[in-house]
């Protein structure tokens, strides 16, 4: 028994000393690569908060996710809230920066406003996580993004690439009137928002699958046409709408 004990010891011991080992190399991955577990800590937060909200996600799932522990998801982010507030960042920093690359500038005014609703309406269907964590943070007033001095500064430069463009549209005749940027990009946004944050009792309530192919085909005509038509003046060639699907008949119920 004697034997038997001192090798179970021995054993744990070998364990322990495994597991030591394993932890220190991957402490010393961590090291050499800490923009990149960064990076995978965001992700993983991303995922988290856009499903469970604020309230709802878990630190010790994020960790997990990102291939982290607690202790070097805090040091290398900081906090749930700071964490949150990050990913947050990270949202805007993105659709902005995708935004920078349309080249609005060099397109007739007409044009490069389509180019912004397109994109815009095409962002949010591949980044459902950005509209979750805009609806999020709405629920507590911005409380977080008050705190970001980050996202403040990187709306500037967008703003002023609208602004150019709806100069542009008004000098050359194309647009009648020029209107505030700032409300021409929520007016957008909030046409696209809307549709896709509410299509589930949408399609309850009009009898249409809003997310299928000809619907979100149509919309984006329907919001095209809108727009333009507000800022042009020429409302009636410019709604070139898909026809919008009929609503499925109801199937008799079949009697045994």
């Amino acid at each position: 028994m004697r034997g038997a004990a001192r090798m179970i010891v021995l054993s744990g011991r070998a364990i322990s000393a495994g597991t030591g080992l394993a932890k220190a190399k991957r402490n010393l991955k961590w090291q050499r690569d800490p923009e990149g577990m960064r990076l995978r800590i965001l992700e993983a937060a991303k995922q988290e908060f856009s499903a469970h909200g604020l309230a709802g996600a878990r630190v010790d799932r994020i960790a997990a996710k990102a291939g982290a522990n607690k202790r070097m998801l805090y040091y290398h982010v900081g906090k749930k809230d700071d964490l949150y507030l990050a990913v947050l960042e990270g949202a805007y920093e993105k659709i902005r920066g995708e935004e920078r690359g349309l080249d609005l500038e060099h397109l007739d005014p007409p044009e490069a406003i389509k180019r912004l609703i397109e994109f815009t309406w095409n962002y949010f269907l591949r980044n459902p996580e950005f509209l979750s964590l805009l609806q999020t943070e709405n629920l507590v007033r911005a409380k977080h993004l008050k705190r970001s001095n980050k996202v403040k500064s990187m709306h500037s430069p967008f703003v002023e690439m609208i602004r150019t463009v709806v100069r542009r549209g008004v000098e050359s005749g194309d647009f009648q009137v020029a209107v505030d940027p700032v409300q021409l990009y929520i007016s957008i946004a909030a046409l696209c928002f809307f549709y896709l944050s509410n299509c589930a009792t949408l399609s309850v309530v009009f009898g249409r699958d809003l997310l299928a192919k000809d619907a979100k085909d149509e919309r984006l005509a329907h919001m095209v046409g809108l727009v333009l038509a507000a800022l042009t003046g020429r409302s009636a060639e410019l709604f070139e709408i898909v026809k919008a699907p009929k609503p499925r008949a109801a199937q008799p119920v079949k009697m045994s």
